[in-house]
């Protein structure tokens, strides 16, 4: 059964990390089944892992959508924040590493 990412966009989060560990599982039970000659069809087999990565592409675009939103609202935030800050801050430098040559290895 192939889905259709417009058809996976309305469906809720918790619902989709359930169809992921589905297809996960699915995914898992085919290739053991055409390691010991018992599928039928080996397409299921790509169609999984197609529905598993549409699943997962959907769960990490909502993920990105909710930290951009957060982050729209942080600007704010963070702008009253950084003028209660000091300007200077001091720096450390950072020590350099001694050149090792190839021809010494």
């Amino acid at each position: 059964m192939s889905m259709k990412a417009k058809e996976l966009r309305e469906r809720s989060v918790e619902d989709l990390r359930e169809l992921e560990k589905s297809l996960t599982k699915d995914s898992f039970t085919n290739r053991f089944k055409n390691m010991t000659n018992r599928l039928d069809s080996t397409a299921t087999i790509g169609e999984t892992r197609r529905d598993l990565a549409r699943v997962k592409t959907i769960l990490r675009q909502l993920e990105l959508n909710a930290q951009t939103k957060a982050e729209a609202e942080a600007p704010a935030a963070a702008a009253k924040a950084t003028a209660a800050k000091p300007a200077s801050r001091k720096r450390t430098a950072m020590k350099a590493r001694p050149k090792t040559s190839k021809a010494a290895k």
